[in-house]
């Protein structure tokens, strides 16, 4: 079987604008609401038919009733079995192709499956199989028994006839909140709103003995239909409803991406789960407005004081003259400093003083990020009724089927070969058992980092052997746009090669997942996130990593300026954090584009068209007499791509907010890129998830589990990284100690000169001299950037005293930025409460109102019970008969008032 959960959207397939019919969405009697659908394919025997028949007629059908029913009128599953062919054959059995074989095989399967189904108390109806082959759907309906008994079960919180009134907050902070809603409302989404929202219903795990607390006016709407999903998924079931439309129209469309997001409604179409993803979603972007614009300013600044900016000045001022080494040994020239000029000038919009401040503003905004996550997340747990949730479902997590495979296996080794083991170590998977599962998890992680670190070197090879080559064309245009051309192409080259292995490690995460066989699909789902991440974390970061920090940093340790086999690995003049601010905008807009809305756009419909094909091409054009002229639902919903789950969701915004806080101190236009792009993304989401994808199983979650800490720690990253990015890669430091240290009048004035070393260009090698050099005759002394002595003194070209103190500053700088940052970060932290003050109180104030609710209940039912034995005294029955009938009527309602102060005393406990 494979699982259908319908998505089908009137008036955006085929440009209807009409709603569902009823009976597309219930039964045939159309009665019992369709809660689920399978799906499955089927291949009637085509090895024992008439000969010149219009079509192979089956030795065996599968279940050709309409209605499979459990409580309801209908014919059991083993009667149906038994007419459409009597006891099933093995699928071996004499006479059978191996391809019916397997068919049969499949079908007994199927067999035994719904039936397990209608013996766990669901009810189905099923296609009649009029065809050769073809699909065919399972339609699954959930009665009330089974709903009641699995809420219980589940300890699902639902709404008693109990409602209390939530606390608003006085002041200004009212007064502010009513302004901002005035301000917002052509923003907010045209979706119904609850009627009084000041009251909220009091909310109870379910119980059957408690039925009369709960605020049941129908007992087909009292379960919500994501609620129902979920029910029946644990049996195995689910479907739409007529929200649908309204979700497309309010959320799922370009045209209202100006509009906020109807989370409630999102929540309770798709569950709890999704919900929290696109709250998640929908904070993160509206975060990123402020930095955003910050960013701009910062940018702008830039570009305000490039005309102000004194070393830019001296760089592009030939009168200066400074003659430079050549880059690389004989076909290399002398060079001027000054045609540097462009590559300073543009330095300087991200190198500035504004850089470090913005570094220290994204830092803080991290942090105030995830603490107001924090808080929605707990507003949300509260009005969605998942306050104990984690407590309340822990127990009801399945184990996986292949957890459950293995232990059986390894049950049954065990017993054939010692029976010395422990019986708790027959119970479960020890580290043992795990070992060959985690040495191969070792292995690969670290084969899978090396394969990424190649990749950057092969990308360092293209960049000097593409570079020599240039070098000798005789087209003068080609050799003076060499690293322009070389540095362009290597960044694609990283772009094209970082979109493959993030494809391939995405897969090699979930084999080495599936190898170390984890018990629980939460377990399985924590350890995907962690290698995924850790994988694609390296593939995405390792180029930038090392143009910030390795790039051009060797060098420097050799005795001459320049050597051809290095020269293409150092940066421009201008610096790295340029070629840094390159290569971080062109891979972070390029995974952006291609990956994040292309690929996401793309491959979908590739595999949609690919399906239909494949359909097409092994189903016989047969006419199904048993399909109504209009296809229904479920049929329109199959061709839809299936919900693979918010893994990759999640991963591309990780690792967009890395891209935005790692390395925002070389590209504060981060944020702003990254608000355009999830502007288009959270749209784009939306129409995958209501046209594109069959609805996913409704899941519940208090949070968004371990993903917070990876944000948590990518934002305590951050701080070093820029730390490192300002005092290392940028000049930020240099140019500081040259003003207070060095200057003469305190300004910037010969700072150029003074970050530039002298060389004696006659102790350059024998061979290595510029060829055909128009003014070789008149050099003396090249120019090279470093703190080096100069070939006069007594230790020519080692490091010197202002190598030594620039060093220190920065290191200085280091750590001064990261504690200074920390320290504001916790006290940020700190000043915002977790949880915020009026859902504390309101919480407070449910538990309280839960045990009065309760206490007064129960005093009823005593005054209750006071009454009938009152009225038993004033009209005494006669006889030994009528005593044992007032007996039985006490005792019997006494058992039940003992289960439910018992059960109310183990809730008031827990509270």
């Amino acid at each position: 079987f494979s699982q259908i959960i319908n998505n089908y959207l009137d008036g955006t397939r085929g440009g209807a604008t009409d709603r569902a019919t009823p009976s597309v969405m219930h039964f045939r009697d159309s009665k019992r609401k369709v809660d689920y659908v399978l799906a499955y394919h089927y291949r009637k025997r085509v090895s024992q038919h008439q000969p010149g028949s219009g079509s192979p007629e089956p030795l065996h059908r599968s279940a050709s009733s309409a209605v499979v029913s459990n409580g309801e009128p209908g014919k059991s599953c083993l009667e149906q079995q038994q007419q459409s062919g009597g006891q099933h054959e093995p699928p071996g059995h004499l006479g059978l192709s191996p391809l019916d074989a397997l068919e049969e095989e499949k079908r007994v399967q199927r067999n035994e499956y719904e039936r397990n189904l209608v013996e766990a108390g669901l009810e189905i109806e099923k296609d009649v199989e009029n065809k050769s082959q073809g699909l065919s759907f399972v339609r699954i309906h959930a009665p009330w028994h089974v709903l009641s008994r699995e809420a219980e079960l589940l300890k699902i919180k639902m709404p008693t006839k109990k409602m209390y009134e939530i606390k608003e907050e006085g002041g200004i902070l009212k007064k502010l909140n009513e302004i901002w809603c005035r301000l917002t409302e052509p923003l907010q989404p045209q979706v119904p709103q609850q009627d009084n929202t000041k009251m909220k219903s009091l909310s109870y795990p379910f119980s059957r003995e408690k039925m009369y607390l709960y605020n049941i006016k129908d007992k087909d709407t009292f379960f919500d239909n994501a609620t129902r999903s979920r029910i029946v998924s644990e049996q195995k079931g689910h479907i739409n409803e007529e929200r649908l439309f309204l979700l497309y129209q309010e959320w799922a469309r370009y045209g209202v991406f100006y509009k906020f997001q109807p989370i409630d409604l999102i929540r309770k179409y798709f569950g709890e789960k999704i919900g929290l993803y696109f709250a998640w979603l929908g904070l993160y972007t509206e975060f990123l407005i402020p930095s955003s614009v910050v960013g701009v300013i910062v940018f702008f600044y830039g570009c305000i004081t490039i005309e102000s900016d004194i070393p830019s000045k001296e760089m592009c001022d030939q009168r200066n003259a400074f003659t430079m080494c050549p880059l690389c040994d004989k076909f290399c020239n002398y060079w001027n400093l000054s045609s540097a000029c462009a590559t300073a000038r543009a330095s300087h919009l991200f190198d500035n003083p504004a850089t470090v401040f913005f570094s220290i503003f994204m830092a803080l905004w991290a942090t105030m990020f995830l603490e107001q996550w924090k808080r929605l997340q707990m507003r949300l747990s509260y009005f969605w009724d998942l306050t104990g949730l984690e407590e309340e479902e822990v127990s009801c997590e399945h184990p996986r089927p292949e957890y459950e495979t293995k232990l059986l296996q390894k049950k049954l080794k065990t017993k054939n070969t010692t029976e010395n083991a422990s019986e708790d170590e027959k119970e479960k998977l020890t580290w043992r058992d795990r070992m060959p599962g985690y040495l191969a998890n070792f292995s690969m992680i670290l084969f899978m980092i090396m394969l990424t670190f190649s990749a950057v070197f092969g990308v360092m090879v293209y960049r000097i052997t593409t570079a020599a080559a240039l070098s000798f064309s005789t087209n003068e245009t080609t050799r003076s746009n060499v690293r322009v051309t070389v540095t362009a192409t290597a960044v694609i080259i990283n772009l094209v090669v970082i979109l493959i292995l993030d494809e391939i490690y995405g897969a090699v995460a979930k084999w080495l997942t599936e190898i170390e066989v984890p018990k629980t699909e939460k377990t399985f789902e924590e350890r995907l996130i962690l290698k995924a991440f850790l994988l694609k974390f390296v593939n995405s970061y390792a180029p930038i990593f090392y143009v910030a920090f390795f790039k051009g940093r060797y060098v420097k340790f050799t005795l001459l300026p320049s050597h051809c086999i290095f020269v293409y690995l150092q940066c421009a003049p201008g610096g790295c954090l340029m070629e840094l601010c390159i290569q971080l905008s062109i891979i972070m807009l390029g995974k952006q584009l291609i990956q994040n809305n292309l690929f996401e756009i793309g491959i979908p419909k590739l595999k949609k068209l690919f399906r239909k094909l494949k359909d097409e091409r092994t189903e016989p054009k047969e006419i199904n007499t048993n399909q109504s002229k209009d296809p229904q639902q479920w049929d329109l919903d199959y061709g839809l791509e299936p919900f693979t789950g918010l893994t990759p969701e999640y991963m591309e915004m990780i690792i967009q907010f890395g891209f935005v806080t790692l390395f925002v101190a070389s590209f504060p236009l981060a944020p702003l890129f990254a608000l355009l792009n999830n502007i288009i993304e959270v749209r784009l989401d939306a129409k995958k998830f209501v046209t594109e994808l069959r609805r996913p199983d409704t899941v519940r979650a208090k949070d968004i589990g371990i993903w917070y800490n990876i944000l948590s720690g990518i934002g305590k990253l951050s701080v070093i990284i820029n730390a490192f990015v300002i005092s290392v890669t940028s000049d930020f430091i240099p140019r500081l100690m040259y003003q207070y240290a060095y200057s003469q009048n305190g300004t910037m004035h010969g700072f150029v000169n003074h970050t530039l070393s002298y060389f004696n260009v006659s102790h350059l090698k024998a061979g290595t001299q510029p060829e055909n050099s128009p003014f070789a005759q008149d050099v003396l002394f090249c120019r090279f950037k470093d703190y080096r002595e100069p070939p006069w003194s007594q230790n020519p070209y080692e490091f010197s005293r202002q190598y030594w103190a620039v060093l220190s500053a920065r290191l200085a700088f280091v750590i001064l930025f990261q504690n200074l940052v920390m320290f504001l970060s916790v006290l940020v932290d700190w000043m915002i409460p977790d949880i915020p003050k009026d859902i504390s109180e309101q919480i407070k104030k449910e538990k309280s109102v839960l045990v009065d609710f309760f206490l007064k209940e129960e005093h009823e039912k005593l005054k209750l019970i006071e009454s009938f034995i009152t009225r038993d005294k004033h009209r005494p029955q006669s006889g030994a008969k009528g005593q044992r009938i007032r007996a039985a009527s006490f005792c019997q309602f006494s058992q039940s008032q003992k289960g439910s102060l018992a059960s109310f005393s183990s809730q008031h406990t827990e509270v």
